[in-house]
C-alpha cells in the first residue's frame, strides 16, 4: 500500500520534493563520513541540475549547499566545501531593546508631556511661555479625558502641571479656565447607497 504524503515526514523544503529530502535524509544516515561526504557532493550536483538558479557567478555553489545543510536539518556532519548557513545565522536571537527605567507620575499623561513641562518652565517669562503653558494644560485636559469620559475637574490638572514643574508654573483654578471639550460622534451616513450595475 503506496503511503500518504500526509502519514510521512514533513518536508522542511517543499520547494525542492520529497525525493531531494530522502536523498538528503539517506545522506545523514550513512555512518561512514567519506562515503557520506561523497553523498553529499552527488546530491549537490543533481540540486544543482535541477534548480540552476540557485548556482552563482563562476558556479558558486553556495546557496546549494545552504539548502541542502537546512534539509538536513543542520544534521549533515560533512566537510563543507564553503561556509554554510548555520541554524544560529537562520534563526538569529533579537537583541535586546533597552528601556528605560525611569518612572512616570502619572501614566495618563505619558513622558512626553513631563519633559515639555519641564523645559517649558525653565523657558523666560513672556508670551511664548505662556501660549506654551496654555497648550501643554488643554492637551493634559484632552489626555485625561481619555481616561475619564465624564469629565475632569480643571483644578485636579493645574495642580498636576504645578507638580511637574516643581512648583514653577502656578496657575489659580478660580482664575485660569480651561477650554469645554466634547465627544463629537461622527454623522450617520445619509442616503442609500446606489446599486452596482
Amino acid at each position: 500500500m503506496i503511503p500518504y504524503n500526509t502519514d510521512m515526514e514533513p518536508v522542511v523544503l517543499p520547494e525542492f520534493g520529497r525525493n531531494i529530502q530522502n536523498m538528503v535524509d539517506y545522506c545523514v544516515s550513512i555512518p561512514d563520513r567519506g562515503e557520506r561526504t561523497a553523498c553529499a557532493f552527488g546530491i549537490a550536483n543533481i540540486v544543482a541540475s535541477l534548480f540552476p538558479q540557485l548556482v552563482g557567478e563562476n558556479k558558486d555553489m553556495t546557496k546549494v549547499w545552504d539548502n541542502i545543510n537546512i534539509m538536513s536539518r543542520f544534521e549533515l556532519d560533512i566537510d563543507f566545501p564553503c561556509e554554510v548557513i548555520t541554524r544560529e545565522k537562520m534563526n538569529p536571537k533579537p537583541e535586546t531593546i533597552p528601556y528605560t527605567s525611569s518612572s512616570m507620575r502619572f501614566r495618563h499623561y505619558g513622558k512626553n508631556i513631563e519633559k515639555m513641562i519641564a523645559t517649558v518652565a525653565d523657558m523666560e517669562d513672556g508670551p511664548e511661555k505662556e501660549q506654551l503653558i496654555s497648550m501643554i494644560a488643554h492637551h493634559m485636559k484632552k489626555l485625561m479625558l481619555v481616561h475619564n469620559k465624564e469629565g475632569v475637574d480643571d483644578a485636579k490638572i493645574l495642580r498636576d502641571l504645578s507638580l511637574y514643574s516643581g512648583g514653577k508654573i502656578n496657575l489659580d483654578p478660580k482664575t485660569y479656565l480651561l477650554h469645554e471639550f466634547k465627544e463629537v460622534k461622527m454623522p450617520a451616513h445619509q442616503g442609500k447607497k446606489r446599486k452596482k450595475r
